[in-house]
């Protein structure tokens, strides 16, 4: 199913809310403390030696005082938990990337974690509203399963805080961000799978007609069957302008439309209905069909790790890492555009694609401009340079990774202690990548020099 699709949708608003798993453990909690205090009223008061004599024996009053103790503590821990939480969110994210809240939205521990405190919360309350005491109008009744089980959820709660906090200061540090973007990027290339080659598309003739889009934000899915259904209805042939992740403006063309007959389209309205439908577009980018989106993040750390106020040239070349194995994943799959057919084989619905000029631009065009004066992140580029060449060698990329080289190793001469004899092996193990040959004796280390003294 498209994610594009109305249910689509909502599981892209779930899966990117920190809400619908809590509201769900809290909605099951609801439900297990009025169903678990009827079971009780059923057994009624274990006897000894019966199988439930290990349940809580107090009377109505320690009852109380235990489910109170519970949901009072657990709300408490939870409103500073998650408080300080999003101080040291706030943190990180100025020091590396704002976009990285995104990735913490999304990750199944911090969500698991809050379902688990608030549904034991409602569950203590739900339970304690069912005790009572021995008065006029009846017996008193303790629910002593039901009791037993909050005390049961209390100690996985106090499991599931220490174990969060574990993962928290884990999920901090800059190396684990880059792996669970990169995460991000090789899901969303498993779900795209690998497309046939398309020959190149030509468009019918003529400008076409354009399609404003109704809404601005950023495009994040395309239910493509539902615009292919209707180009097929009216013989039609529709190309979208943006990119997956591009940014779209209401009143400006999302789409092209042409008759395939060259005369004008019957129903216009209906089609522009379904192409303006059909396109997701949502205040901000999400990486679930846009692996772009997460080389763009990992880029963004090594911008700001190269900023005079951090400074930190090491996380610059973890990050630089990343772009390299994303790049070399990304790249073998650029075309300009992808044709999607009907069940004909008939051309209607045309997507602009990220192309492999656009992708190095992407991931080294900031790295190069905040690199000057860096000869650690200047090699690295270097490296990532000869990587790539080797990852997409005969694919037609071998001037525009010479054109990187040659920038990177003028940069480095010019403003760095790398010297032109260094340059020169830059440059030579980029084309030797290129033609398939990967020398270790000739990797970017420079040799020592004539003069130099040789080791014993």
């Amino acid at each position: 199913m498209s994610r594009s699709h109305p249910v689509g949708r909502l599981w892209r608003l779930m899966r990117g809310s920190l809400w619908p798993l809590p509201l769900v453990a809290v909605t099951l909690a609801v439900t297990l403390g009025l169903l678990m205090p009827v079971l009780d009223g059923f057994m009624g008061t274990p006897n000894e030696g019966s199988p439930l004599s290990f349940v809580f024996g107090g009377g109505p009053a320690a009852a109380r005082d235990l489910l109170a103790a519970i949901a009072g503590s657990l709300i408490s821990v939870t409103g500073v938990i998650f408080s300080l939480t999003v101080v040291a969110l706030q943190l990180g994210s100025s020091q590396y990337s704002p976009r990285l809240l995104q990735t913490f939205a999304t990750d199944p521990v911090v969500q698991a974690t809050l379902g688990q405190l608030t549904a034991t919360f409602v569950y203590a309350l739900t339970v304690l509203r069912t005790v009572r005491t021995e008065d006029a109008d009846g017996p008193a009744f303790v629910p002593r399963l039901s009791i037993t089980l909050a005390f049961l959820f209390a100690l996985g709660s106090v499991a599931a805080l220490v174990f969060f906090l574990g993962h928290l200061a884990r999920s901090l540090r800059v190396e684990v961000m880059l792996r669970d973007v990169h995460d991000e990027a090789m899901e969303s290339l498993q779900r795209a799978g690998d497309e046939p080659d398309e020959p190149p598309v030509g468009l019918p003739p003529g400008p076409g007609t354009p399609v404003e889009a109704v809404t601005s934000g950023f495009v994040v899915a395309v239910d493509e069957d539902r615009v292919i259904e209707q180009a097929r209805a009216q013989d039609a042939v529709v190309a979208l302008s943006p990119r997956m992740g591009d940014s779209v403006v209401a009143g400006t063309p999302l789409a092209h439309v042409w008759s395939r007959s060259g005369a004008p389209v019957q129903d216009r309205e209906k089609l522009a209905d379904a192409i303006t439908g059909a396109v997701a577009v949502s205040h901000e980018r999400t990486p679930e069909e846009d692996p772009a989106y997460s080389l763009r993040k990992i880029v963004d750390i090594a911008g700001r790790a190269l900023s005079p106020g951090i400074n930190d040239p090491t996380t610059a070349v973890h990050a630089l890492s990343h772009v390299s194995a994303l790049l070399g994943d990304l790249l073998p799959r650029h075309t300009d555009v992808t044709a999607r057919r009907d069940e004909e084989g008939v051309v209607r619905l045309v997507l602009p694609r990220w192309t492999a000029q656009a992708l190095l631009r992407l991931g080294l065009e900031e790295p190069l401009e905040y690199a000057s004066g860096q000869p650690a992140v200047l090699r690295r580029i270097a490296g990532l340079l000869r990587e790539l060449g080797w990852r997409v060698r005969g694919q037609g990329l071998d001037a525009d990774l010479h054109a990187l080289t040659d920038r990177t190793a003028q940069l480095a001469v010019e403003t760095t202690s790398v010297d032109d004899r260094e340059a020169a092996l830059w440059r030579s193990a980029v084309a030797d990548a290129l033609a398939g040959r990967w020398s270790v004796a000739a990797g970017l280390i420079p040799p020592p020099a004539a003069s130099d003294p040789q080791p014993r």
